[in-house]
């Protein structure tokens, strides 16, 4: 704004000076041509450690409807079907305006889905949270603007329909109100799914030194119903919140057949599978937060497995989860810096059941129970230099029927810049990762009678560490140097029996996972009519272990991650915009497996339209030429198997929305690294 002020009074001076020196006896016109001065609003900043995206204006061309889909453009982001990750973090954990509560992945996935993009004000990326969040490693905080009582009522009204194999319906409406100090948040969907997945086995197995080849060909098929209903109430700094989630009219199917003959498995929800969680928080004018949740979760299934018409298995699984979960927090403000402590508690009790109607086969009832309890301190500071910093350590208390442990967390976010043209980002972080319930009661699962899925009591909790150092030029290009290792790695792996001809899928503790790379994030623009994002990721993976069932091994390997994202618009005022998206995977390794190179190729449609362009349509082909389909083939120390699967992106997918009385406003809910669920 300043330049632009000194260009318009230097050129007026110019003028002035001009009319002067013609004559002091007549005064002409003088006629100033058009000044254009043009301006890029930056789209990443720093401070503490953070990246703070306007994520709003990298989206505005593109073919998003929600938050969900919009998360994905975002640098460091890798979108996979809507399971996002973060490249140079080992995981990621969303949340929405800072605030921590329980939710499942899948739940929060399905609450972002149905809130509307115009709702977002920012998204600020964190590769190491601080402690105050109350969530360890990477994080995703997603800002959304506040309602304020001269909006009134604002909202959105979606109706969708997403075409892959089977056709899937969705809809909703989210809508906010403030009045008074009084802040009121709404947000229901619905949907029926319908789902479809191949997948085509391979595998040569070694038995008494005999190779044994097995193949199987199987379709999965999958239906159910859906409701989502967010619900927050706000008075000041006093929030109450309720997310719930039932799934009702669950039925899955798998129809395999192959060298062990013909097989049907059915998959039935007993009754609605159902997720809750009550959340509450207060901030005080005097820097103390408190807050708490309480999640309930419960799901009941029941399988049969026939041979051709024969009855092989019929069981039923249960589990009933029961979550609490307390914290408190204070700051002081202290010059330039501010110096925070805390604590949370959470406690579980999981009851679960195994149980077989035939044949005789021993189950499980019981109940495990689990605690983990945490203190902090924390130090946060800026400097008028160009540094500013945050940094913690928590120390962290696990207990649960099968082992108990204490850990030390480390925590480090860093920013330093003398001008906005280049940014410096270091930072550090600990994270403690904990295994699904199920897992720990040691329950298995049938898929045929070669495969099956096996429980792990003696699964641990492994410690995952992560180091970056980013790089941000002009606001806008992002470089990022990053190394990830996690002591005592766990991952489900496909194993075939030396004992018996079996397949067997289970989660195991390898001897660490190493990851390094470096990512480059490149937009740019062509003209007012196109822009575009490159993205660069070149790393070494590395995962070893010394005992994996009667195995060991060190899997190295390079990798990379090609990608670019752009958008068209015939005209900066034009309602229509299109895109175009092009991925290109390759290097995977998952324990001693490797993944084939994928490619993705997207493309959409955005139109808008309607009185004030209330109205939207978008129209996206997700993997056009259904390319992207996971190849696993492990080829060591006589385990020899492949598994490739079939049409897992490729899908047409439609979305109108309706906003009413200019919508922009906020909402809620959260965060979870899922560990709730039986098998499917």
């Amino acid at each position: 704004m300043k330049r632009a002020l000194m260009i318009l009074i230097a050129l007026s001076a110019i003028n002035l000076i001009t009319a002067q020196s013609e004559s002091t006896d007549s005064i002409e016109g003088q006629h100033l041509n058009e000044v254009i001065v043009k301006g890029e609003k930056p789209q990443i900043n720093g401070h503490d450690g953070i990246m703070v995206v306007d994520l709003p204006s990298i989206v505005s061309d593109k073919p998003v409807a929600n938050i969900l889909e919009a998360l994905g453009y975002l640098p460091g982001v890798v979108d996979n079907n809507g399971a996002i990750g973060l490249s140079g973090a080992s995981s990621v954990t969303i949340i929405i305006n800072g605030q921590p509560t329980a939710m499942p992945l899948q739940n929060l996935y399905q609450l972002l889905y149905a809130t509307p993009v115009d709702r977002l004000k920012s998204v600020e990326i964190m590769y190491s949270a601080p402690a105050k969040y109350h969530v360890s490693g990477a994080v995703i905080n997603v800002v959304l603007n506040t309602p304020r009582p001269l909006d009134g009522l604002m909202g959105q009204a979606t109706l969708g329909c997403n075409q892959a194999h089977y056709a899937s319906y969705s809809g909703g409406v989210n809508a906010t109100y403030a009045v008074g100090d009084w802040t009121f948040d709404m947000n229901w969907s619905f949907s029926r799914n319908k789902t479809y997945n191949r997948q085509e086995t391979f595998s040569s197995h070694l038995l008494g030194g005999i190779r044994y080849p097995i193949d199987d060909d199987m379709r999965q098929i999958g239906r159910s119903w859906s409701n989502m209903i967010h619900v927050a109430v706000s008075y000041k700094k006093l929030k109450l919140a309720y997310n719930g989630q039932i799934a009702s009219g669950i039925r899955n199917e798998s129809l395999s057949s192959g060298s062990f003959g013909d097989f049907r498995n059915h998959y039935k929800g007993l009754s609605p599978t159902s997720c809750h969680n009550v959340a509450m928080r207060y901030e005080s004018p005097f820097g103390l937060t408190v807050g708490g949740d309480f999640t309930y979760f419960d799901e009941a299934r029941c399988q049969s497995l026939y041979k051709d018409d024969v009855g092989q298995i019929n069981s039923e699984n249960r589990q009933n989860v029961n979550r609490w979960h307390v914290y408190i927090d204070r700051e002081h403000a202290l010059g330039v810096w501010t110096l925070g402590y805390g604590a949370d508690y959470q406690h579980a009790a999981d009851k679960s059941s195994q149980s077989y109607r035939f044949p005789e086969k021993p189950g499980f009832d019981n109940t495990l129970r689990e605690d983990v309890a945490s203190a902090y301190v924390s130090a946060q500071a800026s400097f008028p230099w160009g540094l500013s910093f945050n940094a913690s350590v928590s120390g962290e208390y696990f207990h649960n029927d099968y082992l108990r442990n204490w850990n030390l967390v480390p925590q480090l976010g860093a920013t330093f810049y003398k001008t906005p043209k280049s940014i410096f980002q270091l930072n550090f972080s600990g994270e403690r990762v904990y295994p699904s319930y199920w897992e720990l009661h040691g329950g298995t699962s049938y898929i045929n009678d070669y495969s099956m899925i096996s429980g792990n009591p003696a699964l641990q909790p492994y410690m995952s560490y992560s180091g970056q150092l980013s790089y941000i030029f002009r606001q806008k290009y992002a470089a990022t140097l990053y190394v990830l290792y996690a002591d005592d790695y766990s991952v489900q792996l496909p194993y075939q029996s030396t004992s018996d001809l079996h397949l067997i899928f289970q989660t195991r503790n390898l001897d660490f996972s190493r990851t390094a790379g470096v990512q480059l994030h490149i937009p740019f623009d062509v003209g007012s009519i196109w822009n575009a994002t490159a993205t660069f990721n070149l790393y070494h993976a590395r995962q070893k272990a010394s005992h994996f069932h009667d195995l060991r091994f060190d899997n190295k390997r390079w990798g990379c991650l090609i990608a670019l994202n752009s958008a068209l618009r015939l005209s900066p005022a034009s309602p229509v915009s299109l895109s175009v998206d092009v991925a290109y995977m390759a290097g995977m390794i998952q324990g001693h497996g490797r993944m084939l190179p994928l490619w993705k190729i997207d493309a959409g449609v955005k139109w808008q339209f309607g009185k004030k362009r209330c109205c939207e349509l978008d129209l996206k082909v997700n993997d056009i030429f259904n390319l992207c389909n996971p190849t696993l083939k492990i080829n060591f120390s006589g385990q020899d198997y492949r598994m490739q699967s079939h049409d897992m992106n490729h899908s047409l997918k439609m979305t109108f929305a309706y906003r009413f009385n200019g919508f922009k406003p906020k909402a809620d809910p959260d965060i979870d690294t899922s560990r709730f669920g039986t098998p499917k």
